[in-house]
């Protein structure tokens, strides 16, 4: 089981496309500066897009309406 789960991601971003492009562009943030908005030692994933879709879930990341 993936987690979190997309179903749950979807009633915070309205769109997967949406979706994707903010964890894409986080996890590439993450990547680059190894800049994580919580400790390490606290994420489920290895990997940066999966903590990306963590922070998403956990609303660490603020998504504005243009």
């Amino acid at each position: 089981m993936i987690y979190p789960s997309i179903d749950k991601l979807l009633n915070i971003v309205d769109s997967k496309y949406k979706l994707v492009h903010i964890a894409a562009d986080r996890a590439k943030v993450m990547k680059e500066h190894k800049h994580y908005q919580m400790p390490e030692n606290e994420y489920i994933s290895k990997k940066e897009i999966g903590r990306a879709l963590e922070e998403v879930d956990k609303g660490l990341i603020t998504i504005k309406e243009s």
